[in-house]
């Protein structure tokens, strides 16, 4: 009681502080409003330009993609009706003709082959570049029909096309990204309606939508980085969804009388990147003791509260191509500290480890005690997200020592997340293997599924093998709720406004 009060006392100033009157904010509770407390405000609402949580919870609502997963993750039409392979490098795909954007223009095949095109261009520096790279040509090819060609047999294609949004030719044509990323347009179920820096993002219905109507009128994604915070608007009834939260936030919501938790395990894996380019970890045996030394039970059951489930691959049982039976590193510290008395050269230097407030400095901090444990020097560098992206997507050489991440390419494709962390081309890579790079390259062209998914398990076996990339949890994602809002979160963390409804 005395919490619930607490957080009650304080809403008021949190809500002033974020620029956002309280009377504005009482309505929540009605179908008119609906609040969301987002970690951050968007880095870019411009589709091509970023896929950050924080930016993609807002413009998918704001824009269609090509296709896209239902609640039970299958492919589902959107603005390709249907789709149609008529050879190993080409399909063909019907487009809706009943879509409008949101200043009343069509939405036609023009549209389509524009989009494609724009995120294909590497002037255009997407960092969802190589999601879409094997797309080679985009053309219309009929009434309401356009053609992808890809470079070689893709597989992946239809799930990387989940995350293509699709823009009108006729405004970003005419606009540079960052013109763009101020006045987004497109055909969602929401329209951007403004953008208070350092506050909030409103997007408002669109009456026109062709599609299943979002229930709420207006809705505001506010940037609150502080997860304490976020609880204290849920429990006030200043905001009525809020996202990232750890579990002794969601036990203290189960526990506020106020709020429910709304959790689901996604297609995010944790892992721990070690960086074979500089020494002393271009020596295996320091990377294997690294292995032996996280202890991944422990933080999945100490730290993470049992949500996540521990994984040995550098996939999800969300993903196409999870693969039983391969066994990831125990946890053994007393072979992490023999293999790190029999190294050539003794790792005395101290071992920077790269994170960001982002990702959950218990887990952080955890790692580095573990490591201090088995006799290595590991101090913890903290960057804004921004500079984090920035040291991640460089070469080897640039790139941090020791990286904490988790990555999900919202496509439940090993293509989306194997190919650009383990394949030597890729900027986020920090493994230079040409038998994994042939594997890789392989299996993004292999057609049949059942020797794609074996050419995956391999991979993964490989990189066990040789300790490049260290899989340490399939990641939870833990929201907190008003009780009213019914809503069933999604491996692909997609935060779709119009799949909710509110009950009184």
């Amino acid at each position: 009681m005395k919490a619930t009060k607490r957080a009650a006392r304080f809403a008021l100033p949190i809500a002033l502080s974020l620029g956002v009157a309280f009377s504005a904010l009482s309505p929540a509770l009605a179908k008119d409003l609906l609040t969301v407390d987002l970690v951050n405000e968007p880095s870019s609402l411009d589709p091509h330009q970023q896929w950050n949580p924080d930016s993609y919870y807002v413009y998918r609502n704001i824009f269609d993609n090509m296709v896209t997963r239902d609640d039970a993750g299958e492919i589902v039409p959107q603005i390709a009706t249907a789709w149609e392979r008529i050879s190993d490098t080409e399909t063909v795909f019907t487009i809706r003709d009943d879509v409008t954007f949101h200043d009343g223009t069509p939405l036609t095949p023009e549209d389509v082959v524009y989009t494609v095109e724009r995120i294909t261009d590497t002037d255009f520096a997407s960092p969802q570049l190589g999601q879409f790279n094997k797309i080679v040509k985009a053309e219309v090819t009929g009434d309401n029909q356009v053609t992808l060609t890809t470079d070689g047999a893709y597989p992946a294609l239809l799930s990387q096309l989940v995350k293509l949004s699709i823009v009108p030719k006729h405004i970003a044509s005419t606009m540079t990204s960052a013109e763009f990323n101020e006045a987004p347009v497109g055909s969602g179920p929401y329209v951007f309606d403004k953008w208070d820096r350092g506050v909030s993002v409103t997007v408002t219905k669109n009456p026109d939508y062709w599609g299943d109507m979002g229930p709420f009128d207006t809705v505001v994604f506010r940037g609150v980085p502080d997860a304490a915070t976020r609880v204290a608007d849920l429990q006030a009834g200043a905001a009525d969804l809020v996202v990232t939260l750890n579990t002794d936030l969601a036990t203290q919501v189960e526990g506020g009388g106020k709020g429910k938790v709304l959790t689901v395990n996604t297609e995010r894996v944790a892992y721990f990147a070690m960086n074979s380019a500089l020494s002393p970890l271009d020596q295996p045996d320091l990377r294997k003791a690294i292995g032996h030394a996280i202890d991944r039970e422990g933080i999945v059951e100490g730290l993470l509260g049992g949500y996540p489930k521990i994984v040995d691959q550098m996939l999800s049982p969300a993903h196409f191509g999870w693969a039983d039976g391969i066994e990831g590193f125990s946890y053994d510290p007393d072979k992490a500290r023999e293999l790190i008395a029999g190294l050539e050269t003794a790792p005395d230097m101290e071992l920077s480890l790269a994170t960001s407030p982002v990702f959950d400095q218990r887990v952080v901090q955890a790692i580095q005690q573990m490591l201090t444990d088995v006799g290595l020097k590991v101090a913890i560098n903290t960057t804004d997200m921004a500079t984090w992206l920035k040291d991640q997507q460089t070469t080897p050489e640039q790139a941090p020592m020791l990286t904490f991440s988790r990555w999900s390419c919202a496509c439940q494709d090993p293509d989306g997340i194997m190919y650009p962390l383990l394949h030597s081309s890729s900027s986020w890579s920090r493994v230079s293997d040409p038998e994994i790079d042939a594997l890789l390259d392989q299996a993004r062209s292999e057609l049949d599924e059942a020797k794609r998914a074996d050419l995956y398990a391999q991979i993964n076996r490989k990189a066990v093998e040789n300790a490049d990339i260290l899989p340490l949890y399939q990641a939870a994602i833990i929201y907190g709720a008003a009780d009213q809002l019914d809503w069933q979160p999604t491996s692909n963390e997609s935060l779709f406004l119009n799949r909710m409804s509110w009950t009184e």
